[in-house]
């Protein structure tokens, strides 16, 4: 009997596993079905040349290339800035906080994760209503607030993620460096995190998926239309998410939908070198840590 229940839940693991990927194959076989033909120089640079373009001596008007711009800088300013107080709140979570403080924390994390990105948009939006009012009449939905709000929006991933990360590493890698003479401190920087970066990179690429992702935040807390390229943290921006949403809601004809696959299809390339630079900066760090 025993067995036979083994062996169902084996087929079922397999079952699920080939499942999710097959949905996973499927969304992107479609996407390159339908985005591939449109990708070309005229959907990202429009009438612009490309050299133009990129030496920043002529705007694109009507291209994906401030798009794409305004994705990156978003993605990159909003994990730069959840990222070390996301970390160094999961290691206090992990390795310093007992008892009922710690159920207390991991409570709010994970009531925090669940908050619809809808109400941080429309908070960083009375936010930037209030510091306009009260503050300086400078003060405009923007870049900066927008990834102000997506750093509040994704802390939870990396905080959790830390933590687990930390709380599942085996008893015996806790115990050599202390035994050694090592300080708590120098245990948790030089062999806990080095050890955990594998889960800590989780929480980040999930971190870095959510932000490039999130439409409704952005749109409300400073991503348009037509903004061009980022002119500073304080200005307007455009981003990808915001023109598939755009694009998709309200196209005129099929060339226009095209753009829109072809918009996404850009959207998980960009996530996806994204993806590649974490794993990149978490080698190099990784045996920065190990050398020292």
């Amino acid at each position: 009997m025993r067995a036979a229940a083994q062996r169902a839940i084996t087929a079922w693991s397999w079952l699920s596993s080939l499942i999710l990927t097959g949905a996973v194959a499927a969304v992107i076989g479609f996407l390159l079905v339908k985005g591939m033909p449109a990708i070309n120089m005229r959907l990202i640079f429009g009438r612009t040349p490309a050299l133009e373009a990129l030496l920043l001596r002529a705007p694109v008007l009507d291209g994906l290339w401030p798009a794409m711009a305004g994705t990156f800088f978003l993605v990159v300013t909003a994990v730069g800035l959840a990222l070390p107080l996301g970390i160094g709140a999961g290691i206090y979570v992990a390795e310093y906080s007992r008892g009922r403080l710690k159920q207390g924390l991991t409570l709010l994390f994970d009531l925090l994760a669940g908050i619809p990105s809808i109400v941080v948009g429309l908070f960083g939006f009375s936010l930037t209503v209030f510091l306009h009012h009260h503050l300086s009449h400078r003060i405009y939905p923007s870049l900066l607030v927008s990834a102000l709000a997506l750093a509040f929006l994704v802390l939870p991933y990396l905080i959790r993620g830390t933590q687990a990360a930390l709380e599942n590493l085996p008893a015996r890698i806790r115990v050599i460096a202390p035994a050694l003479g090592a300080t708590k401190m120098q245990n948790i920087l030089r062999v806990l995190v080095p050890q955990a970066l594998d889960g800590i990179l989780s929480g980040v690429i999930l971190a870095i998926g959510r932000c490039a992702e999130d439409t409704a935040v952005i749109m409300l807390t400073g991503a348009v239309a037509s903004a061009g390229l980022p002119k500073s943290l304080l200005g307007s921006f455009e981003a990808l998410p915001f023109y598939i949403y755009y694009i998709s809601s309200q196209y005129m004809n099929p060339r226009e939908l095209r753009q829109g696959y072809g918009a996404a299809l850009i959207l998980l390339m960009v996530c996806a070198a994204l993806f590649g630079v974490s794993l990149l900066l978490k080698n190099l760090l990784a045996q920065r840590l190990r050398d020292r």
